[in-house]
């Protein structure tokens, strides 16, 4: 039905008053994707404080047909947050509050605005930690929504694994919770999980209900290089199979080595790298330590660079965590196709191999970093703003990794989500399944009023 704008506005700026922006500096903010999709402007950007107020715009833009799109910060790379059928913005940044620590049950209650970071800081004092690190310091509404993982999920899980559970606001304007804080539950469908990935297509988040871990007592972190990648490859299959149980273990390829040499001064030499850290008691993580270097020195690594401090760990990661913008700057004026792929970890050789191989024939640059550890990993496909050739070429590239991953076991994507920028693979990963997200699309949307053009295809 076509959206009936003007009254839906009157009604959305009486209940919010000035905090409904339609200034065209606010839309364009709210309708810019980091990566290359066109912008899509929302018709205007509204800022709910309250759970009631997110179910009051649902219901307004539900009587009156109109589109809703979640907003975190925008760090998504699939176009996520795009509201191509115009409409509103719900940007959840005013609803940014820890709620409550549970700490003898090991569990936050906090706001959609909150971020990781936020988060962490307000947990300092109580021992305890929130460990899914996507890089990003994204907002823990939006991380749920993408079902994000990251950095540590090789030891502690994704989103998937650490929300217990979600206030949720429906299409209509129902208020729902799911999950408890119990560790488990039988009670009925798993309505938790089907809202932690659905990126806002289902329902606007308004309450996550977190688990959280202790705080390790000691953690060492490490980088060391690789005569080729094969061997840093080979290293972390056999690090895995081994059981040693890393809290992080990455690869950057010799570019992106050089993009961080270039962007954050760094000292690597241009070759691929591993990036590991190790979380236990004194003698645990020493003796994982001990048993990595063997690993990492048989497949011939080298030149390895310990980092026990906070300050030097921080350094770490701060790098790699900037390794979007970093390898963006090895093609200034550029923008990117980014994509990501994961497979078993016994074809992760496999597949970073004949993705290298297609790089390395391609026009383009394609710098590659990954959370090999659960066997994912991302390539940034250099291009230049407005060059059909060059952005034909990067989404060649992008559909061959997606044909590789589904033919190795694996999936279009580990970590990004779906968006609109994996939509046409969704059919052959999922088959008639993908038809059943159809369906629980229509009975909780059956307008398409949220976050529509994402996820599944229903009109």
């Amino acid at each position: 039905m076509t959206p009936d704008l003007d009254p839906a506005l009157a009604a959305i700026a009486g209940l919010l008053g000035k905090r409904l922006n339609r200034t065209t500096a606010d839309r364009a903010v709210h309708g810019t994707s980091e990566t290359h999709f066109k912008d899509a402007l929302p018709d205007a950007v509204a800022y709910p404080e309250t759970t009631a107020e997110v179910a009051g715009i649902a219901l307004i833009c539900a009587r009156h047909h109109v589109p809703m799109v979640g907003w975190g910060i925008g760090s998504s790379l699939e176009g996520h947050a795009l509201p191509v059928r115009g409409g509103i913005s719900v940007d959840f940044s005013l609803m940014n509050k820890v709620l409550g620590v549970q700490p003898e049950n090991m569990l936050a209650v906090v706001q959609p605005g909150v971020t990781r970071e936020a988060l962490n800081n307000a947990l300092r004092a109580t021992g305890l930690f929130f460990p899914v690190d996507p890089g990003a310091n994204a907002t823990l509404g939006g991380m749920a929504s993408t079902r994000a993982s990251g950095t540590t999920a090789v030891r502690y899980g994704t989103m998937r694994d650490n929300v217990r559970a979600l206030e949720v606001v429906l299409a209509d304007g129902r208020v729902i919770r799911t999950g408890t804080a119990a560790p488990k539950s039988s009670a009925g469908y798993d309505l938790t999980a089907l809202f932690v990935g659905a990126e806002g297509t289902l329902g606007l988040i308004t309450e996550l209900t977190l688990k959280l871990q202790g705080q390790p007592d000691a953690i060492s972190a490490a980088v060391c290089a690789f005569g080729d990648f094969a061997g840093a490859v080979d290293a972390v299959i056999a690090t895995i199979q081994s059981g040693i149980p890393m809290a992080r273990i990455e690869f950057v390829d010799e570019a992106t080595a050089r993009a961080f040499n270039l962007y954050s001064g760094a000292s690597l030499p241009e070759k691929p790298h591993l990036m590991v850290e190790f979380h236990g008691s004194d003698s645990a993580v020493a003796e994982q330590a001990a048993a990595f270097g063997d690993i990492a020195t048989e497949f011939g690594a080298e030149g390895f660079q310990w980092a026990s401090r906070p300050e030097d760990r921080s350094a770490l990661w701060s790098m790699r965590h900037k390794a979007f913008y970093a390898t963006m700057a090895l093609r200034p004026g550029a923008t990117a196709l980014v994509t990501d792929i994961c497979v078993p970890i016994a074809r992760l050789a496999e597949a970073v191999e004949e993705t290298r191989n297609d790089i390395a024939r391609a026009s383009i640059p394609g710098p590659i970093v990954g959370h090999v550890g659960d066997g994912n990993f991302h390539c940034t496909l250099l291009i230049e703003p407005g060059n059909a050739a060059e952005l034909a070429e990067a989404k060649a590239l992008a559909a061959r990794m997606n044909d590789r991953a589904l033919r190795l076991g694996g999936t279009v994507t580990g970590e990004h989500g779906v968006g609109m920028g994996k939509m046409p693979y969704m059919r052959a990963e999922h088959g008639q399944g993908w038809d059943v997200m159809a369906s629980i699309k229509r009975a909780l949307d059956p307008e398409n009023l949220m976050n529509p053009g994402k996820m599944v295809q229903i009109n």
